[in-house]
């Protein structure tokens, strides 16, 4: 579900994509990758075994965190976190320096995490952008920075359970050395949906149930990312994906009016990296010929969900199930993760999260839902929430859309299942396997510009 910009990668054989619309899998950097995320795969507990990884990218990695640590100037971190706390003292809880056994509690895919420890008990953390080849300008990343800033300070005003935000600094002009948030450090592990039992699994969903009720109290006007902190101001949507440049200036996407308006905009703007040579260049008259069909799915309203009411709601861009922290009864201690976070209808808001899809099923096109949609579901509908509960009942039809626009074609074993699904659930040659709708799409695009020149430049 990705697509390379122009602050890729820059190593010759690399053909990772860099932009991230959801998450990645650890093994293969492709979020939800049909190889390796299905959910027997989940089942092994070796799974994330360092043998699975390049060397080279270790040793990219090693350099890119240590490049990092060296720029941060640690007594200024901690004396501005003591200051905060009205001079009680505090220190880091190891060495700041590279250790890969430490990987998983440190660092995400595009943040290193120094944890602070006060003398009184007290920890926070402080949440700083990792900066290597697959990171975006410095103009985005601060854009990005303010939007999960403004999304933890309106979240601070609800039940949510969510990180505290103490300070943050947008960029490196600042004693520290680089741009951080210091923020509450809440208690719990990062919930590993796939070991869970059937009760734990339910446990988790009735709080889930808990928090999708309050997030639906707050509306806002326009579908984006909340940009201004300590405010509730709607802006531009503030994700690599949605992000064009021109002339070394930032053009994100956004606000919009409507759920369709956004959807346009995306592949419109998908279809333009393709033509520019930005994007999906190994596969680009298919990705050309995937996206205007997209694009015809909305201009032609076969794609429009239903149980939108004209408003719009705070939605988790990445809720995979590592952005629920849990203690040991299988409590809900934390929702984290909300860079990304965006305003979305309510039928896009309030979908199953990602972490209840039935992944084999879903990447085989079949569109019967999960056990766990099923319950989760039935919980929403327990708790008095019958429309979101419907939402949930009906939501396959915008996973299956919202997957399929900018998914990474490297992955094309999962791509096809996704897509055969999408067409089958829409009832929109859903009979035709690829090849055969491929020949379809090409006879009647056959006079679009952008295809005309594709072909050309391909031959």
């Amino acid at each position: 579900m990705t697509r390379t910009p122009m602050w890729s990668c820059d190593f010759d054989d690399c053909d990772k994509p860099s932009v991230r619309k959801y998450g990645e899998c650890i093994l293969c950097d492709r979020h939800l990758c049909a190889k390796h995320l299905r959910a027997e795969y989940h089942k092994c507990p070796e799974w994330e075994d360092e043998k699975l990884y390049d060397p080279a990218a270790r040793e990219a990695e090693r350099r890119e965190i240590t490049a990092l640590l060296r720029k941060i100037n640690i007594s200024a971190l901690l004396s501005r976190a003591s200051v905060l706390r009205n001079g009680v003292s505090c220190s880091t809880r190891r060495p700041l320096q590279y250790d890969r056994s430490q990987r998983s509690s440190v660092m995400g895919g595009m943040n290193y995490h120094i944890e602070i420890r006060f003398e009184d008990g007290v920890s926070w953390l402080a949440r700083i952008r990792r900066v290597n080849a697959t990171s975006p300008p410095s103009d985005l990343r601060a854009h990005i920075m303010r939007s999960e800033v403004s999304t933890l300070l309106f979240l601070g005003k609800t039940k949510v359970p969510a990180p505290e935000v103490f300070d943050y600094y947008l960029d490196e002009g600042n004693p520290v050395g680089v741009g951080y948030i210091l923020m509450e450090k809440m208690g719990g592990q990062s919930l590993r949906w796939s070991i869970t039992s059937a009760d734990q699994r339910r446990k988790v969903m009735d709080q889930l149930a808990d928090i999708y009720s309050e997030l639906q109290t707050f509306s806002f006007d326009s579908v984006g990312s909340l940009d201004q902190p300590g405010t509730e101001h709607v802006g531009s949507f503030a994700r690599e994906s949605l992000t064009d440049y021109r002339e070394s200036r930032m053009l994100p996407l956004g606000p919009f009016t409507s759920s369709r308006e956004y959807h346009i905009a995306s592949i419109q703007l998908t279809l333009d990296l393709i033509m520019r040579g930005e994007c999906f260049t190994p596969q680009a008259i298919d990705a050309y010929l995937i996206h205007r069909y997209l694009l015809d799915l909305l201009l032609d309203n076969t794609f429009c969900p239903n149980r939108d009411d004209g408003k719009f709601y705070l939605r988790h861009a990445d809720n995979k199930g590592d952005h629920l922290l849990v203690d040991e009864e299988y409590n809900i201690t934390g929702v984290v993760d909300w860079e990304w976070a965006h305003t979305d209808t309510k039928s896009g808001a309030f979908n199953s999260p990602i972490m209840l899809l039935p992944v084999g099923d879903f990447y085989d096109g079949k569109n019967d839902l999960g056990e766990d949609e099923l319950v989760f579901a039935q919980l929403l509908e327990e708790k008095g929430q019958e429309e979101l509960a419907q939402i949930v009942r009906e939501g396959r039809v915008l996973h299956r859309f919202e997957f399929c626009c900018g998914y990474d074609l490297a992955d094309w074993e999962g791509f096809l299942g996704l897509f055969q699904g999408l067409r089958s659930v829409l009832k929109v040659d859903g009979d035709l396997d690829w090849e055969a709708w491929r020949e379809k799409a090409l006879i009647k695009y056959r006079d679009d510009d952008g295809l005309k020149e594709l072909a050309i430049r391909h031959k």
